[in-house]
């Protein structure tokens, strides 16, 4: 997809209302961290990609953005 190079991740969740809980909190934590992935949501599910659009690629900030998003899925396991 356009030669960028991402860090994409699938989390399947019980229902809607628990994807779309999670997808507000990651929405929260980009706001926090000022660092945005696209974000897709669907039943039971958010799909999240992340990449430094200035430098058209990944940067330590991508990975350490990622963790976090991890780590924002544990209660829901």
């Amino acid at each position: 997809m356009d030669g960028v190079q991402r860090l994409r991740r699938e989390f399947r969740f019980a229902d809607f209302r628990q994807a779309m809980d999670f997808a507000v909190q990651v929405g929260e934590l980009a706001e926090r961290e000022q660092h945005h992935p696209d974000l897709q949501l669907s039943w039971g599910r958010v799909v999240v990609e992340t990449w430094t659009h200035k430098i058209r690629g990944l940067h330590r900030n991508d990975f350490i953005l990622a963790a976090k998003i991890d780590a924002l899925r544990a209660p829901y396991a």
